[in-house]
């Protein structure tokens, strides 16, 4: 019986998306703001404004980030979903890179990645060639 809910759920699933970094990571969200929701409630309560207005939002919240994760793991346009982790996997990795700055061009937007910590520096944008200066 158990062997042939997993065969159907293996066609149920063929030609879908899946599971990704970014829906780990929605995932891990949706838990930390239910935790957080947990622990207000255990200190605020019984206050008015946190039973009528903050859980409810919350709350919303935490099932707004668990259907899009569904909605992600089920879908089947999958170039779109590689596409949204792509640019979550690029953001992360700016997020964890503590040895970096990150700068855009003023005159066409480029990205621009200098070290940190080199004070007042002038960036030369690699795409158009403007010159402008930033603090690191």
């Amino acid at each position: 019986m158990l062997r042939r809910f997993g065969e159907s759920f293996r066609r149920f699933m063929y030609g879908r998306y899946g599971s990704d970094e970014l829906n780990f990571a929605l995932l891990i969200a949706a838990v930390a703001i239910s935790l957080i929701n947990l622990t207000l409630s255990r200190f605020l309560g019984g206050s008015f404004v946190y039973a009528r207005i903050v859980s409810p939002i919350l709350y919303l919240l935490i099932l707004g980030l668990l259907g899009f994760s569904l909605a992600r793991s089920l879908s089947r346009n999958i170039y779109a979903r590689q596409k949204e982790n792509r640019w979550f996997r690029r953001q992360w990795a700016r997020i964890r890179d503590r040895n970096n700055r990150y700068y855009r061009c003023p005159k066409c937007s480029q990205t621009v990645r200098v070290p940190k910590g080199k004070g007042k520096i002038s960036i030369h944008c690699p795409k158009c060639g403007e010159k402008f200066i930033k603090k690191t």
